[in-house]
């Protein structure tokens, strides 16, 4: 299953395109509606958090935690319609409700946990995203986004409080065979480096997630070539893989990840880059 999405300017709607067994077909994005947007997140490096889209067509197989929570509560049934978004069509207007009731509270947002914002190829997905962050940033309200998509060269270009804001990139490999298997439909790690580079240069903080960072029996590669790739981001994140059945029959995980940690810290300490080791990664 292969997914993107184009704009079909004769008519003026967003279709997403389905290619499955080598044949094309178009459909309109679907769309619902929620009763509230904005939430206080639970995770650990997070503040406040919203998820304008139900399902993700990056189609990623760690699994993806998301999908599973999402299959468990029976909002979705099977990894095709997950892997077909949903747009929250009435998210705009969801924000001016509770803005004004949160803001208070709230030090930042998180886009997002359980979708992508800038998910790759889906042009009205991105589309809404940018209007969020626009929206907080007018109030004041300072954002970290997090893809594993391309971000727009546009956000380069934003001022005001929009300067306050943090992006970030997945990045657990530079393998292409390992994203292909992985994070079928996601952006590829090249492209996802160099947007984030871009935001660098513009004098936006950023950031790398490396969770879920896959075991060797998964894939053998140097964690020192991956953190290389990205060092002149301000924080790095990183995670075990967890869920996973080959990994989960890995019998060294436990020294594994201890060791990746104190890698990952020894090089952000060299680096003067920012970090957090995701709680259960150390054990």
């Amino acid at each position: 299953l292969h997914q993107n999405i184009r704009l079909d300017k004769k008519y003026g709607i967003a279709l997403s395109k389905q290619v499955h067994r080598g044949k094309k077909h178009f459909f309109k994005m679907q769309t619902i509606k929620r009763k509230s947007l904005l939430y206080k997140s639970e995770v650990e490096y997070a503040d406040f958090c919203l998820n304008h889209v139900e399902g993700c067509s990056h189609g990623c197989k760690y699994p993806c935690y998301a999908y599973m929570m999402k299959k468990r509560c029976g909002i979705v049934k099977t990894y095709e319609e997950w892997c077909r978004p949903k747009i929250v069509s009435n998210a705009l207007e969801l924000l001016d409700k509770e803005i004004p009731k949160h803001k208070n509270k709230i030090k930042y947002v998180h886009l997002c946990f359980s979708t992508d914002p800038f998910m790759y190829e889906q042009d009205q997905i991105c589309d809404l995203s940018l209007k969020i962050i626009d929206k907080l940033n007018i109030n004041n309200i300072r954002c970290t986004v997090l893809t594993k998509g391309v971000f727009p060269s546009e956000l380069g270009s934003r001022n005001g409080v929009s300067n306050k804001n943090e992006y970030g990139i997945t990045l657990v490999s530079l393998s292409e065979k390992f994203r292909k298997e992985f994070e079928p439909n996601s952006a590829k790690f090249k492209d996802r480096i160099d947007s984030l580079k871009y935001l660098h240069k513009k004098g936006f903080k950023t950031w790398v997630s490396m969770e879920p960072y896959p075991t060797p029996n998964l894939i053998k590669q140097d964690l020192m070539e991956i953190l290389e790739a990205v060092s002149f981001v301000d924080k790095i994140i990183f995670g075990r893989l967890n869920y996973n059945v080959k990994s989960s029959e890995f019998k060294y995980s436990k020294g594994f990840y201890n060791n990746l940690a104190l890698s990952v810290i020894d090089f952000c300490r060299r680096n003067k880059i920012s970090y957090h080791i995701k709680q259960g990664t150390q054990i």
